[in-house]
């Protein structure tokens, strides 16, 4: 019996992200932001034509199995890479990203499971001159953009998957095998992507970079975020550094947030409760209860937020929204 799974992750630049002198050359519309993905992905190669990734690793792998044996394994998946448009006055060009060659490691055969790890990446074909901390001290090809995925197939049909490593920039996505959004990076870089992301800083050289990956918020998070982002005027952004408070449990407080870069800790009466990541909405419990916030965010990474006043979102959707937030009723607590 043949098995076969996969996992995707897909990368994409949201208008968030990019900091610093190099954001006007995108708000300039020389360079260009990303919409953010679909929540399902169908045909990746339709994604890729439409300019709707900077590029995608789909690892594919696959078990025969006899008997609850394993006999054979291999890998089927690659990369895609996708491309840059450069606009200038009315005119544009388009620059495919020059692709490093696909690593796939040794499957890993347990007797009972096999593991797959494939590093998909590349960069953009347009130089980029900028200084680095190390020799040779001014680079100008593009810095590298990566992931890497691994998939775990048991010889019981069981699956699964990790977003192990990552290039600090830009944000990357991971989807099941059903095409399904499933989790996601929680931080984009862009300054530490920018002066370290090159030779032996990728998996081309001799390091990986950990990711700290996060739970997807629902559908309808989504859609708040879009009216946060888009409503007309533009919204507040707040930093808060590592280690810092975003809301204290017990203080008084209506802002709702939008968590836009960054992984949150939930904690109730000291204790946590839930890692938070990028897309997810905050602060609603307060809005709808009194006015007093219900746990304390404290950033475990740097992290950005879109403040919104509570009379620009729908009170029904932030009441179906907090049903999901009363993580300290959750069995276990």
């Amino acid at each position: 019996m043949r098995i076969e799974s996969s996992v995707t992750s897909i990368s994409w630049i949201p208008s968030e992200a990019v900091t610093g002198a190099n954001k006007v050359v995108f708000e300039a519309g020389v360079a260009h932001y990303d919409e953010p993905p679909p929540d399902v992905i169908d045909d990746l190669e339709t994604l890729r034509a439409a300019d709707r990734f900077r590029f995608a690793n789909h690892l594919t792998a696959w078990i025969e199995v006899e008997n609850t044996k394993i006999v054979d394994y291999g890998y089927s998946g690659h990369g895609y890479m996708g491309s840059t448009t450069v606009r200038v006055g009315k005119r544009e060009a388009t620059y495919a990203a020059v692709e490093l060659p696909e690593l796939q490691g040794e499957p890993e055969e347990t007797g009972t499971s096999v593991r797959f790890v494939q590093s998909v990446g590349g960069r953009t074909a347009l130089p980029a001159p900028r200084r680095v901390n190390r020799p040779p001290f001014v680079q100008f090809k593009a810095p590298t953009v990566w992931t890497t995925l691994a998939l775990t197939i048991s010889a019981d049909g069981t699956v699964h998957r990790e977003m192990e490593g990552a290039s600090p920039f830009p944000r990357h996505w991971v989807y099941d095998d059903q095409g399904k959004l499933e989790a996601k990076a929680g931080l984009a870089d862009f300054k530490d992507w920018y002066r370290h992301a090159f030779g032996k800083n990728t998996p081309w050289g001799d390091e990986d970079s950990k990711v700290l990956v996060t739970t997807v918020e629902t559908a309808l998070e989504r859609e708040l975020s879009r009216t946060i982002m888009r409503s007309g005027a533009e919204p507040d952004i707040r930093k808060v550094k590592k280690g810092k408070t975003l809301t204290v449990q017990g203080e008084p407080g209506t802002e709702v947030y939008l968590l836009l870069d960054g992984v949150l800790a939930a904690e109730v009466d000291g204790e946590p409760v839930a890692e938070i990541g990028p897309g997810a909405i905050l602060g609603e419990r307060a809005v709808l209860e009194g006015g007093r916030r219900t746990s304390t965010l404290r950033a475990l990474t740097k992290c950005k937020v879109a403040v919104a006043s509570e009379d620009q979102l729908d009170r029904d959707a932030l009441t179906e929204v907090s049903t999901g937030h009363r993580r300290e009723e959750q069995p276990g607590r």
